[in-house]
């Protein structure tokens, strides 16, 4: 009889508890939640992985993030709600890493990927001299990075240079060349019948150590040197103080790029996909654009396209998807810069130009179908989410 009263005692005390643990967790999720949408909406720039987790009676909360507010406003909105835990959020970047939470890129192009392993999908690339940030180690010699446009993906240790704060700031501060062909190479001597050191693409950066005739003696950041021609280089300096960012400028800029073949996650001439054109067009005009169409979006003037296209002008970026519906949320899917009189020339296959307008040969009907609004960035350097190069913290 006692061993049935004290069964039904426990049962009765374990349906009590159990509901307490269930609101405890909604609680906390609940909390996780709002942080999330309010310090890390997109996850390709922001980083607050966390959840809860509990052992018999142990509240813990366990993950990581790179956002010291995000953490301070979890840690108060915790307290509010009177929600003890064991706190096992990691700050990133993580301590294992001690002070080289810096890096530069030391290939002419380096691919950054979704997972740290080699098959993974190619989430973007950057490009030699490109500072970034280090967030932690992860397997198969893969690190989770940051670049300039705030993307974070894995690159691995192949790919860059581990720096400190002191040697970024030296790297930044150093006089430079940058690549202005649109491929080429480097040379171990001033002769350029010589062995190369490695290809290069336009948008390079190399630390400039002298010259040598027609050429630059330069410094890669893993401590390399080699030599550039003149001829397809400027000192970066010379080159940035001179740029003064058209609709012309830039059109000139993407004609050189003319036939070069689509490329997933590319941001280079060695191939690219639509926003990495867009990115890199504005990139040698000496601007700073975010990575995907669908955030690229988000900044510049807005355009009044609603009666066609003639408030638009040379530069502009247009922007294709799945318009909203009443159940349907709107997913910018493409970019490409306007040219003039509805022509527009992207990335889609290969770098090419279509049109708007229906009396040319190279009308894509699917692409005007498609089309979702368009953003003026010239008008923007300086606000709207559009930066000069040097302007962005990761160059400072």
């Amino acid at each position: 009889m006692k061993s049935t009263f004290f069964l039904l005692l426990i049962t009765f005390l374990s349906f009590q508890i159990y509901p307490q643990k269930i609101n405890t967790m909604e609680k906390v999720n609940t909390i996780i939640k709002e942080i999330t949408e309010k310090f890390a909406p997109d996850k390709r720039v922001a980083i607050f992985n966390i959840k809860p987790e509990e052992t018999g009676n142990t509240l813990s909360v366990i993950g990581e993030t790179n956002i010291p507010e995000a953490k301070s406003e979890f840690i108060k909105l915790m307290k509010k709600s009177d929600l003890k835990y064991d706190d096992k959020i990691e700050m990133l970047p993580s301590s294992k890493l001690g002070d080289k939470i810096f890096g530069v890129i030391n290939l002419s192009v380096a691919n950054i990927r979704t997972k740290p392993e080699h098959p993974a999908e190619l989430a973007t690339q950057a490009i030699l001299g490109t500072p970034i940030k280090i967030f932690k180690k992860g397997e198969n010699g893969y690190f989770l990075v940051q670049t300039p446009d705030g993307y974070i993906a894995w690159l691995d240790d192949d790919g860059f240079t581990f720096m400190n704060e002191e040697e970024i700031n030296l790297w930044n501060k150093s006089s430079k060349i940058i690549y202005v062909k649109e491929c080429g190479s480097s040379f171990s001597k001033p002769d350029a019948n010589s062995q190369h050191v490695s290809d290069l693409v336009a948008g390079n950066l190399l630390k400039l150590i002298g010259e040598e005739g027609d050429f630059y003696k330069v410094n890669y950041p893993d401590g390399r040197e080699a030599f550039v021609k003149k001829d397809d280089a400027q000192l970066f300096d010379d080159w940035y103080n001179a740029l003064n960012p058209t609709g012309e400028t830039i059109l000139n800029t993407a004609y050189k790029f003319m036939g070069i073949p689509y490329l997933w996650g590319g941001t280079s001439t060695k191939g690219m996909d639509c926003s990495g054109f867009t990115k890199t067009v504005y990139f040698l005009n000496g601007i700073i654009l975010d990575r995907d169409a669908s955030q690229q979006v988000n900044t510049g003037e807005l355009i009044d396209t609603k009666d066609g296209w003639q408030n638009l002008q040379p530069g502009d970026l247009l922007f294709f998807g799945t318009k909203a519906k009443e159940n349907r949320n709107e997913r910018v899917t493409h970019v490409a810069i306007y040219i003039g009189d509805g022509d527009f020339i992207h990335a889609s296959g290969r770098v090419r130009i279509n049109s708007f307008n229906k009396n040319k040969s190279y009308y894509s009907n699917y692409r005007d179908n498609m089309f979702i609004r368009a953003k003026r960035i010239l008008s923007s350097v300086g606000k709207n989410g559009i930066e000069r190069i040097l302007n962005n913290s990761f160059y400072k």
